[in-house]
């Protein structure tokens, strides 16, 4: 497997923490403290109804390519912690741009009564695109179900402009891009016209809690808390659309690598999973790393040559989400 492993300002989620990046808050901090060790995002993993179908949709309307597909291997799914998906069909998929940063869909039975956005885990990945407005006028004529049209930030952050869709697995996708000056923001640059993802959302009970962790465990520099609505959440949960959210962000080694942290409320409830399978929705995110010898991590099974030859493990974290290390040095 992995043989290529070579509207509103208040729609915002991953959009408003990729405009935190550009600030350069917390930079001090940053480079005084130890050097992450999830250098960077590798895979997002999506679980999908019907694996042929979602690739075909990337493959149209996003510029993404299938590089790789089959069936899971038994090892992979047991180091997931999910035999259930063993056998299963998966696609691995590529940017046009030839970033090796993939999103793969992982086939999987339905699970009644997940909607996105309502759940803890991780709930969106966030694209770096380059024009929003032209994509929004491709994606108009999609199966893409789009749920927030493309705004800007507005204020200090008026150059960075977002959209999101939802696709056939109830994955949210976040489509960003930078309208100013791209060698002055920290954004990443993109490619092509779609290209990889630079920001992984995660949603949990408590912040502090999910923050604490990703920095204890892998040092990652940490932008401090604050606070904002997430419009499309609260529609998601069916609570008032000015609900203000605790939020955050967790950067990575390498520039365009992040988590933003959603703290979801009462309403919100952990991710439903069914036959042993990958949650569904974003099931799991992926990170390189130099070597998983060393970080003191409780995995799901014992690190093991997954991906032709490098190893991998993965591990529950503090809400319940699936995050695979990958070894994968520069």
């Amino acid at each position: 497997m992995w043989r290529n492993f070579c509207c509103s300002n208040r729609v915002l989620a991953g959009a408003l923490a990729a405009a935190l990046v550009l600030t350069g808050a917390g930079m001090t901090e940053a480079q005084e403290a130890p050097e992450p060790k999830l250098r960077r995002i590798k895979m997002a993993t999506v679980n999908v109804p019907d694996v042929n179908q979602w690739s075909a949709l990337y493959q149209e309307w996003l510029d993404y390519q299938v590089v790789e597909q089959g069936h899971v291997p038994v090892a992979l799914a047991e180091s997931w912690g999910a035999p259930g998906s063993a056998g299963k069909r998966y696609a691995l998929m590529a940017p046009a741009s030839g970033a090796d940063v993939y999103i793969r869909a992982v086939e999987g039975d339905p699970v009644p009564g997940y909607k996105a956005m309502t759940t803890f885990g991780w709930n969106s990945i966030e694209i770096i695109v380059d024009d929003v407005y032209a994509l929004h006028e491709r994606l108009e004529a999609s199966p893409f179900e789009i749920i927030g049209l493309p705004h800007s930030l507005g204020g200090g952050f008026a150059s960075i402009h977002a959209m999101q869709v939802v696709g056939p697995g109830e994955e949210v996708l976040y489509l960003t891009c930078e309208t100013g000056d791209r060698d002055k923001s920290t954004l990443p640059i993109p490619g092509s016209f779609i290209d990889r993802p630079f920001i992984m959302i995660l949603a949990g009970p408590d912040l502090d809690a999910m923050a604490d962790f990703y920095v204890e465990k892998f040092a990652m520099s940490r932008i401090p808390n604050f606070n904002g609505p997430l419009t499309l959440a609260a529609r998601a949960m069916g609570i008032p659309e000015d609900r203000v959210f605790p939020l955050g962000l967790l950067r990575g080694r390498e520039r365009g690598n992040n988590i933003e942290l959603d703290g979801y409320p009462e309403e919100a409830t952990p991710r439903p999973r069914v036959n042993e399978q990958l949650p569904p929705g974003v099931a799991m995110t992926s990170f390189s790393v130099d070597t998983l010898d060393g970080l003191g991590l409780e995995f799901i099974t014992e690190p093991a040559p997954l991906y032709d030859g490098r190893r991998a493990a993965t591990l529950v974290g503090p809400t319940g989400e699936l995050t695979e290390l990958i070894e994968d040095p520069r």
